[in-house]
């Protein structure tokens, strides 16, 4: 019986061809592509500096996670191992938990909770129980992750009808169109592999790391800018683009002005 530790002992192998440019590294491009993150993290960071500043734990918490998204990722495409795999995807599921347990809206709290710190016990628990079950069937843990999208989307649009800036709702329209190209990329190359081995072309789920990556640089300051509605009355949230507002390809952020006026 093959150790956890050894490669290719997962029961998940993704469409790109294994050893194929490297000797060591089992999924070539499906390893590099997680740099994005490595990206990631720092700019969301640096961008809502002012945000940090005001309140600092949820964002260096969530930025440092998805540092180890993407080193726990580049470590099941190298390897194809055991451990890998479920290093890759309970990352996944810590980062989405802790994102959950300091920016998910009270007001949308069930009835039995009554504070954030009695959410953080329920988060917890849900996630450590979801954790135990990942062991039973690894190759579901992927598609249950992706499922957690849909909620996400369901709370951006309620928040949306609450909001009239079309800022907010353009960068909204941008994450959702790079989710739906990332998720079309992870589909395409989990069921239509042997149509793109066919014509030499099976890269679709290193593509799914990078457009991810662009859906959190919308998403993340998306959330920040409903978070300070909720949890910074004092403030009002603006959302800013980097370079500047001139530039075909922008970047959003959030800064903060006073008086805080409901959006």
């Amino acid at each position: 019986m093959p150790s956890i530790f050894s490669y290719q002992s997962a029961e998940v192998d993704w469409c790109e061809s294994n050893f194929v440019r490297s000797a060591v590294i089992a999924e070539y491009y499906n390893t590099i592509s997680n740099v994005s993150f490595f990206l990631l993290s720092p700019a969301l960071l640096y961008l809502n500096r002012q945000y940090c500043q005001k309140r600092a734990v949820p964002l260096y918490f969530v930025s440092g996670l998805l540092i180890l998204v993407g080193l726990f990722s580049m470590y099941f495409h190298m390897t194809l191992s055991y451990v890998g795999q479920l290093l890759d995807e309970l990352s996944i599921l810590w980062t989405l938990a802790v994102a959950y347990s300091f920016w998910y809206p009270q007001a949308y709290f069930p009835k039995c909770i009554k504070t954030r710190r009695h959410f953080f016990w329920l988060t917890g628990i849900t996630t450590v129980i979801s954790t135990l079950m990942s062991f039973v069937k690894p190759t579901l843990n992927a598609y249950a992750l992706n499922c957690i999208a849909f909620h996400l989307l369901y709370l951006t649009w309620k928040e949306l009808k609450k909001c009239n800036d079309k800022r907010v709702h353009r960068m909204a329209a941008v994450m959702v169109m790079w989710w739906a190209l990332a998720i079309t990329s992870w589909i395409s190359d989990r069921w239509l592999c042997w149509l793109w081995q066919a014509i030499n072309f099976p890269y679709f789920h290193s593509f799914w790391h990078v457009l991810i990556a662009l859906s959190l640089l919308y998403c993340c300051p998306l959330v920040i800018y409903f978070d300070v509605s909720y949890e910074m009355p004092s403030f009002k949230p603006k959302l800013e683009y980097w370079p500047s507002d001139s530039w075909p390809v922008v970047v959003p952020y959030v800064t903060l002005e006073e008086p805080h006026k409901q959006c």
